[in-house]
């Protein structure tokens, strides 16, 4: 195994499922956050991602205790020193990721590449907050991380193609493939979902239709799995909003332009899944 030791910044949900995922194919994590209590419900988190993995393929979830074992939760940014590889995960919020990268820099050896699991931001600028820009690339994992075998992987402006190799074996050593894609706000996926999503709370605030009607439409004549409302909540509203305003920033276009309804929730405290309400609730 090449990168036996792996750095995750960041334990909200996508960054608990990255650790999970990681430790399950064997890797040591160091998951890292600002608090103790986050760090708590991260290991209550990981635990029930076990077992819904268990549920689906109970080989690939690995033995509970092992996994559990392989993860280490702590404020330290310090230990980042020994990793050999760091997927960041914080809030998309820039000032907040510009913070965490020159702090992650500092200490990370120099040959250690940096992945940030970000829905929206440029990867180019990120790397632009570090001494090692060739060596920073995006790794937009989706949600479920464990139950998902695609990654968009962006290439910066900077983006060394050795560190494009790099990403995609450390990607092989979870079992997942990857599409690279070439660094624009949103990239592929979040530029085409957010839109969607933004649209169809549009729908729900303009009384065209309900949330579930939306998410039944999508559902039963295109054959999703999931409606963009109900995608919505699992993303988390708050996640949802910066994307979007993110985009608006970006293209200064306002087809981006986020829904009121939107902002009106995520003020709310309404975040989807993780927050027990969203446009649907949950026990």
């Amino acid at each position: 195994m090449n990168y036996e030791s792996v750095g995750v910044v960041g334990a909200g949900v996508m960054g608990v499922g990255v650790a999970q995922s990681l430790a399950q194919t064997g890797h040591r994590v160091v998951l890292l956050d600002v608090s103790e209590a986050i760090l708590e419900r991260a290991k209550k988190e990981l635990k029930s991602g076990m077992r819904a993995v268990a549920l689906f393929n109970k080989k690939a979830a690995g033995d509970p205790k092992e996994v559990m074992e392989r993860v280490r939760f702590d404020t330290d940014y310090g230990l980042l020193a020994e990793v050999s590889f760091v997927v960041e995960n914080v809030t998309e919020k820039w000032p907040l990721k510009k913070e965490v990268y020159e702090r992650m820099d500092a200490i990370c050896r120099p040959e250690v590449v940096f992945a940030a699991n970000t829905s929206a931001i440029p990867i180019t600028r990120i790397g632009g907050a570090t001494k090692r820009a060739p060596q920073v690339v995006g790794m937009h994992f989706m949600n479920p991380v464990p139950m998902k075998p695609m990654v968009e992987v962006i290439r910066g402006f900077h983006t060394s193609d050795e560190t494009i190799e790099a990403a995609r074996r450390f990607l092989a050593e979870m079992g997942k493939e990857c599409v690279v894609v070439q660094d624009s706000p949103g990239f592929v996926s979040n530029r085409v979902l957010m839109l969607t999503i933004n649209e169809a709370i549009f729908l729900l605030h303009e009384q065209v239709a309900s949330a579930a009607e939306v998410d039944r439409i999508f559902k039963t004549c295109f054959g999703h799995k999931m409606g963009p409302l109900e995608t919505a909540d699992l993303i988390g509203l708050d996640t949802i909003l910066f994307s979007i305003e993110v985009l608006y920033e970006s293209f200064n276009d306002d087809k981006y332009r986020p829904c009121p309804l939107l902002k009106k929730m995520v003020d709310a405290g309404l975040h989807g899944r993780k927050s027990g309400r969203g446009f649907y609730t949950y026990a």
